[in-house]
């Protein structure tokens, strides 16, 4: 396999490391550069001085003392994250990103905007090379020649309803889904009394189901994340029968997910993916979801979890799962699927296919021998 070089653009508003869990983006930065370093690929990692992405050179293009300056007030581990493109480290971002990768960029290297459009100026300034969207999850933008989706879900989402009869796909956008670092989470059978909601507090990842369902059954519920500053949870007031825990660190994370008996993940939108589904299953824990987006992909019904509408199915799931009827091995191998090291090839693979178009014969590309 041919050793390709990335430029791996950062999220300006965090930082990439371990401790901004917060943001799926800057956590699918940080494992990527685990994942595709380890199996000795080239990565330049622009971002913010202190980052430390495994495995990549770090090329810092904005200063703490400017991310503080506009971010210092900012407590990311209680609240959602406030950020502006036009801001002073977005700006500052661009510009020290453009020149830092001119200083380093050879022909038909790979640049790769995890943030989408928010860091589409960057891009726009490098034409030259080979711009692929390596994780879409997002709902706008879709910009890049080359696009890998988390999903089939937010692939035919945005293929929308024209794509029904008009041949109007592109070979070269593809579902590659999300990774999981295993070292992160424990495999524990041995599961405590409760029930968990982890991640953004607000109602649109259908924490009030999580609530109330528990609530009716009269089970124990945890609650861990960052509140919506707006939301009605937003003075951190919960019945009694909900612990809040707020942020999770990697290691609370860890333990309240592997302790857990079922999770909670009812998102009232189209998911692209809700990497927190997998990372349940990681841990041998099930889950209770809503019946849509890709968790009509990985949820799979009766095996791993249940997939609900109706406040009776989130009851029932509950129940099913509270009484130990999901196998919690059987969630824990359907989770190790989305290891690094089994999704790695798919980029792998991918990123030949598209180096092809510029180094060899395209679609036409072949090793195989024509048959005699």
């Amino acid at each position: 396999m041919k050793k390709f070089t990335f430029h791996v653009l950062g999220v300006p508003h965090t930082i990439t490391n371990k401790d901004f869990l917060g943001c799926a983006f800057t956590q699918k930065v940080w494992k990527f550069c685990k994942m595709m370093g380890e199996r000795g690929h080239n990565i330049y990692h622009y971002g913010h001085e202190l980052s430390n992405p495994p495995y990549a050179e770090n090329v810092s293009v904005v200063s703490s003392k400017i991310w503080n300056k506009v971010y210092g007030s900012h407590n990311y581990k209680n609240n959602t994250f406030s950020y502006d493109l036009n801001d002073e480290v977005y700006q500052t971002f661009y510009k020290n990103a453009i020149k830092e990768i001119s200083d380093r960029k050879q022909p038909n290297d790979f640049l790769l905007p995890f943030w989408g459009s928010g860091v589409k100026p960057v891009c726009d300034s490098h034409t030259d090379l080979i711009t692929v969207e390596p994780g879409i999850g997002y709902a706008g933008g879709h910009w890049a020649p080359f696009k890998i989706f988390e999903s089939y879900a937010i692939y035919h989402a945005y293929y929308g309803l024209n794509s029904i009869g008009s041949c109007i796909q592109n070979n070269y956008d593809t579902v590659i889904p999300n990774y999981f670092d295993l070292e992160d989470f424990e495999y524990n059978d041995q599961k405590e009394d409760y029930f968990l909601y982890l991640g953004r507090v607000y109602d649109g990842k259908g924490v009030s189901i999580a609530i109330q369902v528990t609530e009716y059954l009269g089970l124990k519920l945890k609650v861990a994340g960052q509140v919506d500053p707006n939301g009605p949870y937003r003075d951190r007031t919960f019945p009694p029968h909900v612990e809040f825990i707020g942020y999770a660190d990697v290691d609370t994370r860890k333990q309240l997910i592997k302790k857990a008996k079922g999770s909670f993940i009812p998102s009232q939108y189209v998911e692209p993916f809700a990497g927190v589904q997998i990372e349940n299953l990681i841990s041998g824990t099930p889950t209770i979801t809503s019946d849509w987006g890709a968790f009509a992909e990985n949820n799979i019904n009766g095996i791993t979890g249940y997939r609900c509408r109706t406040f009776d199915d989130y009851l029932q799931a509950t129940i099913k799962i509270n009484n130990g009827e999901i196998d919690y091995k059987t969630c824990r191998e359907y989770g190790e699927k989305f290891s690094l090291e089994n999704i790695a090839p798919m980029y792998e693979k991918f990123f030949q296919d598209v180096l092809n178009v510029y180094e060899g014969n395209g679609w036409y590309q072949t090793d195989i021998l024509k048959l005699e």
